[in-house]
């Protein structure tokens, strides 16, 4: 039952799942509808009786975003309004441009504490100053060349190193992370790059061995007052392949790592973090020893894990941004499968055990999609997710690595 005791009116920039999946969130909680603000129409939040989809061209002008935003307030005035990005550049013109959004509540840390782990190589030594593991790695510009990562071993992966400043440039061949395997096909990688226009910070850095079911997350959430309350570990089962979207978790059972969690939170809160993030890792089965790789400075797509796992993160957000309440800090045990494919897809592509576990967490109730949310009357969203989920087997059957 809907929670109707603290008017909130969420605003959420970007139109992707994790976008859905937030509004869903408060939706099921406060019975509200999230003021969707997107560049273009997207299906994932067309059509939901959770939110009100509202296409913004030209979203990445931060005074449109601005005004924007403001114009959904005016809308509602007596309300308190909330918003949040779906996506890291999102979240860095919220944070940026905070000051000019008086009353509204902008949940996330400040452009400094943002700034230290946003950017993956200014994250890398600070991870490798705290003593938490991270791959090998070179930080350098695409004009520099191969020569600049000599030292590393092949193979290595490259990415810019301000997700912000990747999203700006678009060219041929752009993928959200390039992997060479020698040195000639290092430097083909990085002309790529600088013909395309990016001159930014690159990261190179040794690939950590192993598939999907070796990727891991953190979640975390900090009070307004940058105190830790809390905590979530999830492991990976399986992730997409396609070019843009490589890497991102599609299925994922949250447990518990205390080693992880910890490191999280004492990145975290050496920077002074605030609201939510989620920390990317990867297990090297060389040694074990799960190694950092990012961080996401909001709730991302695989956020509902911990909605659907028992842990409201809309609640989160409005007790301690909202209302002040105060909170004891959580490690979640909770076990629970998130997935945004279709079962029998994740139980094809992962280990027999990964799938027996699937099944049994699927079998007690346990495994959530979000975009299968009861409340959904719209045939025509239905129809598209549909849609959505039958072509995940074919985008699978094309990229999946054999």
């Amino acid at each position: 039952m809907a929670d109707r005791a603290t008017p909130v009116r969420p605003i959420i920039l970007g139109g992707d799942i994790g976008a859905y999946a937030t509004a869903r969130t408060f939706h099921e909680t406060y019975g509200v509808r999230s003021v969707v603000l997107a560049g273009v129409a997207t299906w994932a939040v067309t059509g939901s009786v959770a939110v009100d989809h509202r296409v913004v061209t030209g979203l990445s002008d931060p005074d449109l975003l601005v005004a924007s935003v403001r114009d959904v307030v005016a809308e509602e005035p007596g309300t308190t309004h909330l918003v949040l990005g779906s996506a890291d550049w999102l979240v860095d013109a919220l944070v940026t441009h905070r000051d000019r959004l008086p009353g509204v509540v902008v949940p996330y840390a400040g452009s400094e504490a943002m700034a230290q782990v946003t950017d993956k190589g200014t994250f890398t030594a600070l991870c490798e100053q705290l003593g938490i593991p991270v791959p090998a790695t070179v930080v350098l510009r695409a004009a520099d060349g191969p020569a600049a990562a000599a030292g590393l071993t092949f193979p290595v992966v490259v990415k810019a190193a301000s997700t912000t400043a990747y999203h700006a440039v678009d060219f041929v061949g752009k993928k959200k992370v390039d992997r060479a395997d020698d040195v000639a096909e290092l430097g083909q990688v990085l002309a790529r790059i600088a013909a395309g226009g990016f001159g930014g910070d690159l990261l190179v850095q040794e690939l950590v061995p192993g598939g999907d079911a070796e990727m891991a997350a953190v979640n975390l959430f900090f009070d307004a007052d940058g105190v830790w309350r809390f905590a979530q570990f999830g492991r990976v089962l399986l992730e997409e392949h396609t070019p843009g979207a490589l890497g991102n978790s599609v299925a994922q059972v949250t447990g518990v790592n205390a080693e992880a969690v910890d490191q999280a939170r004492r990145l975290l809160e050496h920077v002074g973090w605030r609201g939510f993030a989620n920390v990317d890792l990867k297990r090297d089965p060389r040694d074990g020893v799960y190694r950092f790789l990012e961080v996401n400075p909001r709730v991302g797509r695989s956020g509902y894990a911990v909605t659907a796992s028992g842990h409201d993160i809309s609640r989160m957000y409005v007790e301690a941004f909202v209302d002040g309440r105060p909170a004891e800090p959580l490690v979640s045990s909770a076990e629970h499968l998130f997935h945004v494919v279709p079962l029998p897809l994740v139980r094809r592509y992962v280990s027999r055990a990964d799938a027996a576990l699937a099944r049994r967490l699927a079998r007690a109730g346990r495994a959530t999609n979000p975009l299968m949310y009861r409340a959904e009357r719209n045939p025509r969203r239905w129809a598209n997710i549909a849609a959505a989920q039958l072509n995940q087997f074919r985008k699978f059957a094309r990229y999946y690595p054999r």
